[in-house]
């Protein structure tokens, strides 16, 4: 039986909603932990790596687990999904992905609304984003054309190589950025680095879904002599 919409809407959001408290949660505890930010990626890598397998797996059935407006915007462009539904989606991740950093605060005893102060600014860390997002649409589409029960293994062995060998350490969702320029910890973003971000990451999203598109796409085959 198809899940109806509010079903796919809530799961949309949990699953947003637990993967932003995933990433600043875990950027906190890796933090306090250690002081050397270099150890604290590690935690932060293998925390968010492992929760996107999970989640996944758990709500991809009921929502498709997007999680991700980048994800949305690609299926909307690839006719997968209805606009109006899209904007649902979009509307709800970034809900949740405000709750989100929300109860990682709570969870920390942190106050709760809070405004970010780190940097993140300039063409290198926007192209790193348009890197990080390409190369996420690339293992979800790629993997849906050929491993589709690998895409939640896929996706989160991505995005942990994603927080090493992007100088943005692959941000690569707008609902998680903006998300994260409402936490003033290990994971954090300036307001006004945010723009910047969404833009690589919509236009990282557009290219996968031109580029990988045409690398998959069928081939018709030739007729027989």
């Amino acid at each position: 039986m198809t899940p109806d919409v509010p079903r796919k809407l809530v799961a949309e959001a949990l699953g947003t909603a637990l993967l932003v408290a995933t990433v600043v949660g875990s950027g906190i505890m890796a933090d306090a932990l250690s002081p050397d930010d270099a150890v604290a990626l590690i935690g932060n890598t293998l925390a968010t790596g492992a929760i996107l397998v999970v989640l996944i797996t758990v709500l991809g059935p009921v929502s498709g687990a997007h999680f991700n407006p980048a994800v949305t915007l690609a299926f909307l462009v690839r006719g997968g999904i209805d606009p109006k539904l899209a904007g649902a989606y979009i509307a709800v991740q970034i809900a949740g992905g405000i709750v989100g950093a929300l109860l990682a605060h709570a969870m920390f005893d942190l106050d709760l609304v809070q405004v970010a102060t780190q940097v993140r600014a300039g063409p290198p860390q926007w192209l790193a984003e348009v890197v990080a997002t390409f190369g996420l649409l690339m293992a979800i589409l790629g993997g849906l054309r050929a491993r589709p029960d690998a895409v939640p293994a896929l996706v989160g062995l991505y995005i942990s190589a994603g927080y090493w060998f992007t100088a943005s350490t692959s941000f690569a969702n707008p609902a998680v950025a903006i998300a994260r320029s409402l936490t003033d910890t290990f994971a954090g973003i300036r307001p006004v680095d945010l723009p910047g971000f969404v833009v690589a990451q919509c236009a990282g999203s557009l290219i996968a879904v031109v580029l990988v598109g045409w690398l998959l796409a069928d081939r018709p085959r030739a007729n027989a002599v």
